[in-house]
Formats: structure tokens, sequence, C-alpha cells
């Protein structure tokens, strides 16, 4: 299936209009699942990885840890496929509608990152794993 792909000169235009200042080059990008509607993921994005995700059709983050851009899959396989970008009226945070190519997004193993819910105090695992994280990416150092 290809990536969805918008005019790179739109994409330029379009990045313009989000305030990448007030978060030292960065804004917040909420990950939804396009069919199901679930938050999958949060992430950051400076005005480059913005650029790639519209021209590549694939969402690709800017990683603060890192400090460098990371195409979501590059190492999994789990690719996000974009299928709409919106943003608040502040133009500071972004709504990122994929479709995800894999059984999961959290690099845990879950289908999303929000896996855990809080009840009675506790932060308890509320669903199964998708994926062996171990074996994707290997046992952690």
């Amino acid at each position: 299936m290809p990536a969805k792909r918008l005019n790179s000169r739109r994409a330029f235009l379009c990045g313009m209009d989000l305030d990448f200042k007030k978060l030292d080059g960065l804004i917040a990008a909420v990950i939804q699942d396009y069919n199901s509607g679930r938050v999958l993921m949060v992430g950051f994005m400076n005005e480059e990885a913005f650029r790639k995700t519209v021209e590549t059709g694939f969402a690709t983050f800017y990683s603060r840890s890192r400090n460098k851009l990371w195409l979501k899959g590059e190492s999994s396989g789990h690719f996000l496929l974009l299928q709409s970008i919106s943003t608040d009226c502040d133009g500071d945070a972004l709504l990122v509608q994929a479709e995800p190519l894999g059984p999961g997004v959290c690099h845990d193993g879950y289908e999303s990152c929000f896996y855990r819910t809080f009840e009675n105090g506790s932060w308890i695992e509320a669903e199964a794993r998708a994926y062996d994280p171990e074996t994707v990416y290997g046992a952690k150092q």
C-alpha cells in the first residue's frame, strides 16, 4: 500500500503556520489509529520531522533523548502510515491519524503506549502484549 503523500510545497507552507517556538523548536504530535480512534502514542516533531512526515507519508519524529530524527518503524518495521494531520487552534500541537503497520506501536510490545490504567492507587497493565519486544529490538542492555 503506498504512503499517503501531500504536495511538498504545500507541506512547507503548512509547516510555516505551526508554532515550533514554544517548545524549543518542537511540537507535540498525538498519534491516533485512523481506523479505531485509539490514541497510540505521543511524540515530538521539529520542522524537519513534520516535512518528512508529509513528504513520505510515514510518521517521523524528533527524538529528544538522541537529538535526531527517527522514522517510526525504522528498527521494528512497525511503521505509521499517514492518513491525515490536524493542528490545534494555537498551532503548537498535532493530531496525526495513521494506520499502524505492525502489531503494536509501543516499544514495550503493546498496541498502544497507553496500555496502563490507574486503578485503586496503582498502575496496572490493562491489555496483553501484542508482540515480544526482545524479538524485535533484542534484549535490553
